[in-house]
């Protein structure tokens, strides 16, 4: 998208361009007439929020340099840190707070952010479909995260409870993966709800990885539909993103990734075991890296320095497949791209 923005002489349109990286139903949607100024609205948007976030980081208590890294990393859900132990380095609550509220931010799609700009009201984040269920959903794990934490007696006051479970819930839920201390060794439950919140990841158009919440929200419409067809076998049902219909095209373009990310995933998976990894750090690795998440289970929780190079390479592969939405990496491996 920055591309488009700044090089507009590309040899390549740049719909076409923009099509290639939007996720999902978002391919056809523009936010101006022109793709070139869409682009630059979006990058209004993400200079302005990363500008912010810095700010916030060092009215917060964090040193101008570590401000902005932080930042960078923050707005774009990438979760690098200047300091080995992450956020978790600063104890800082405010600086907790200022990075919850960027992650969930960044994780929102930016066409939304626009548009909220552009209309002077929040009532476009209220009247979209993703981004109820994207919110709903981290309320429900936030919840669920607090009360196991308290009444498991992993932290024995509330409000610590309460402060490493909402932390946690959106780090990696908005798969930033940054961290405040060792939630791989809290009960067992919370590390893989939040594994499993993962693969949800971000809303479509957002700098959040994982399937995207818009291709989730779809899926399960196309579920209720054909549980209704079983019912109904003659009604004509449409599945609608709040009052919009939805083309049986793009629902099929959403099984068809859904169908590949899992065939993907679970044969990487296997590979990894079959090299000597076990089943749980096999499978968070691959969680992590095609989610784009960081952060895995077992051999990987701390980092991933005791793999062997294949394995790493493998797991390169993996996060390629995740940031560049799967289709991308694999025409170019298609060898009938090539004859084109």
């Amino acid at each position: 998208m920055l591309a488009v923005a700044v090089l507009p002489m590309l040899g390549i349109g740049g719909m076409q361009l923009y099509k290639a990286e939007a996720p999902g139903p978002v391919k056809d949607s523009k936010l101006t007439p022109r793709i070139a100024e869409t682009a630059k609205a979006l990058w209004y948007i993400y200079l302005g929020l990363t500008v912010v976030c810095a700010l916030a980081y060092w009215l917060a208590g964090m040193n101008l340099f570590d401000a902005v890294g932080h930042s960078f990393s923050t707005v774009s859900i990438g979760g690098f840190s200047t300091h080995d132990a992450s956020l978790g380095y600063f104890d800082n609550q405010a600086i907790e707070i200022v990075a919850i509220v960027f992650m969930f931010l960044g994780a929102i799609n930016f066409a939304l952010h626009f548009t909220v700009v552009r209309s002077k009201s929040l009532m476009p984040y209220l009247r979209d479909s993703e981004f109820k269920l994207y919110a709903s959903l981290l309320i429900i794990i936030t919840s669920l995260c607090i009360y196991v934490l308290y009444t498991q007696s992993v932290y024995h006051d509330l409000s610590s409870a309460f402060r490493e479970g909402l932390f946690h819930t959106v780090s990696i839920a908005t798969t930033s993966g940054f961290v405040t201390s060792d939630y791989a060794s809290w009960p067992v439950f919370i590390p893989v709800l939040l594994l499993f919140a993962s693969f949800i990841g971000g809303c479509a158009g957002s700098t959040g990885g994982g399937i995207k919440v818009i291709r989730i929200l779809l899926l399960m419409k196309q579920g209720q539909r054909e549980i209704m067809r079983l019912i109904h076998p003659n009604a004509q049902i449409t599945v609608k993103i709040g009052k919009q219909p939805v083309k049986n095209s793009i629902i099929d373009a959403v099984w068809g990734f859904f169908a590949a990310y899992v065939a993907l995933f679970a044969l990487m998976m296997l590979v990894l075991m079959y090299n000597g990894l076990d089943q749980i750090t096999a499978f968070s690795a691959v969680a992590a890296t095609i989610n784009n998440l960081g952060p895995g289970l077992g051999e990987v929780s701390a980092n991933y320095a005791s793999l062997s190079e294949f394995n790493k390479l493998l797991l390169c592969f993996s996060m390629l497949l995740g940031r560049l939405e799967i289709f991308t990496l694999l025409v170019l491996l298609t060898p009938a791209f090539w004859r084109k």
